[in-house]
């Protein structure tokens, strides 16, 4: 069975906000154990925790019964707490999410009946007269308002959490990537960094990476992450004066994305994106980051070209869009049509790790592989941040209950 004592030794590889989760809750649960994290750049938070939209999801498009949707409307709440508890930032400012024609209409209708399923409070249909009192530039036939979404500092989540960590007795080492893990009867000896140690449990929670810690531990990848990157724009303050809250479109179950949509910003401002390209680097923020192994990755996995073929007008779409601030702005504008290609200010970007099936599948639940002293998150999409501290339950849980 899994270790669960206090006297335990517990490995994280990965320093966003799940590993960061996993680590403090670990600390809460099993006060005395050793808990250390393991992240290897020198700050936690840098990539998916620290270049995402900073939305709190309540669970609105997730098929009801699933992991996604169990864990967002618990962990929505548990973060909204956390947030309360030790006074970071955020907003319940609501969603608009709005549908354009008669087609997304029928969609909209089927999201909204899945949003009730999953125990979402307040949710309202609106007719295009209630939108505008709530969004007076939004274009659409119909909409639904999700009032117990928001916005928050994910940053400042996680450099609390590592506070906690450090505070409950746990360690944070930056600068610290897991470069060898080796099996020793039952437990597992870490390298990482210049740091080698013993644990008797070792939690891949390494995002970007998390298919290659995989692989250290000596499983066979049999889904590959598949980096795309999503690219933003900041609105001028005339662009921003047309957003009130969230903007949301209906997604196109055609393809695998959500689609552009409008964000307010827990700290002020605007932010319009994201689309999704491949990125060819894993950390790849812009065009000119390039890293050869991580485009061989890519390109060598059959998946990928599976799905490329299952895709291809949107994969070419989506690249003439991120070359393009006209088309960018043109698929805004189907949002807010008042919106200009002048308000669209140079923005940030996240890298998605995105898991791939050999079958050229996206995986689109949370998805882990449990062993006897080990647990590696494979996947885990949007809402990934939102749910955190729930994901990171339901993780210790299942380690908890395990039997082999």
């Amino acid at each position: 069975m899994g270790p669960k004592s206090p006297h335990a030794s517990y490995a994280i590889a990965g320093g966003g906000i799940i590993g960061l989760a996993v680590a403090y809750q670990l600390t809460q649960t099993f006060p005395g154990a050793s808990v250390t994290v393991l992240e290897k750049e020198p700050e936690v938070g840098r990539h998916q925790s620290g270049h995402n939209s900073g939305v709190l999801h309540a669970g609105l498009y997730y098929r009801p019964g699933s992991l996604k949707a169990k864990l967002a409307t618990t962990g929505i709440r548990r973060m909204i707490a956390f947030c309360e508890e030790h006074g970071i930032p955020y907003e319940r400012c609501g969603k608009l999410v709005v549908a354009t024609d008669a087609e997304e209409t029928a969609r909209l209708r089927e999201l909204l009946a899945r949003g009730e399923a999953n125990g979402l409070q307040g949710l309202r249909w609106c007719l295009p007269e209630q939108m505008r009192e709530r969004e007076p530039h939004v274009a659409g036939v119909a909409g639904v308002e999700v009032p117990e979404e928001g916005i928050v500092d994910y940053g400042a989540v996680c450099r609390k959490l590592a506070e906690l960590i450090r505070a409950n007795g746990g360690r944070v080492l930056t600068g610290s990537a897991v470069t060898r893990l080796r099996a020793q009867g039952p437990d597992w000896t870490v390298t990482a960094g210049q740091h080698e140690f013993t644990a008797s449990f070792f939690f891949n929670c390494a995002g970007l990476q998390c298919d290659r810690v995989l692989e250290l531990a000596g499983e066979t990848r049999a889904a590959r992450i598949v980096p795309f990157r999503g690219e933003y724009f900041h609105l001028a303050p005339e662009g921003a004066a047309l957003v009130r809250h969230l903007i949301y479109p209906v997604p196109d179950p055609k393809f695998p994305f959500l689609g552009v949509h409008y964000t307010r910003m827990i700290h002020g401002g605007v932010e319009a994106g994201p689309n999704a390209v491949l990125a060819t680097a894993r950390e790849g923020y812009t065009w000119r980051d390039f890293a050869a192994g991580d485009v061989a990755d890519v390109f060598t996995f059959p998946g990928f070209w599976r799905f490329l073929r299952k895709y291809p007008s949107m994969a070419f779409y989506e690249i003439r869009r991120s070359l393009s601030r006209a088309e960018f702005c043109r698929s805004l504008q189907r949002l807010v049509p008042a919106l200009e290609e002048g308000h669209l200010l140079p923005g940030g970007a996240g890298v998605r790790a995105q898991a791939l099936g050999p079958d050229g599948t996206l995986l689109q639940d949370f998805d882990f592989v449990l062993r006897r002293n080990a647990l590696h998150l494979i996947n885990a999409p949007s809402p990934g941040a939102t749910a955190s501290l729930a994901i990171a339950d339901h993780l210790i849980e299942q380690v908890r209950i395990q039997t082999f």
